[in-house]
């Protein structure tokens, strides 16, 4: 199962995520789940890179299936405005019936 945190501050501004293991949908290659929420997730990563200037710090290991992403200060509101696209995203594969027992969604407040 994948399991995402998402790291909020006291205002509730996305400052990260870290989302860790492999969903188990299926084999390797075949995992529409793993698929889709990857793809959420380094877009967003490459997004934030490519548009914004903000500055984030990033590790993945895909022999662990680690993301781990974490903005440096508070997000700009394009960086916002990704992350929470990317959550929105990742919250329709958690509220799937079909999906719903191969990822969970976890909020922290840092």
């Amino acid at each position: 199962m994948i399991n995402v945190t998402i790291y909020k501050n006291e205002r509730h501004a996305c400052m990260g995520f870290t989302a860790m293991n492999h969903a188990g949908y299926a084999q390797a290659g075949q995992d529409v789940v793993c698929a889709g929420a990857s793809v959420l997730m380094i877009n967003t990563m490459n997004a934030i890179e490519r548009y914004t200037e903000d500055e984030a710090t990033q590790v993945s290991n895909e022999d662990e299936a680690l993301i781990d992403f974490r903005l440096k200060r508070k997000p700009s509101h394009d960086a916002e405005l990704l992350l929470k696209a990317m959550i929105l995203g990742l919250e329709e594969l958690a509220d799937n019936e079909d999906y719903e027992d191969y990822i969970t969604i976890t909020f922290e407040e840092v």
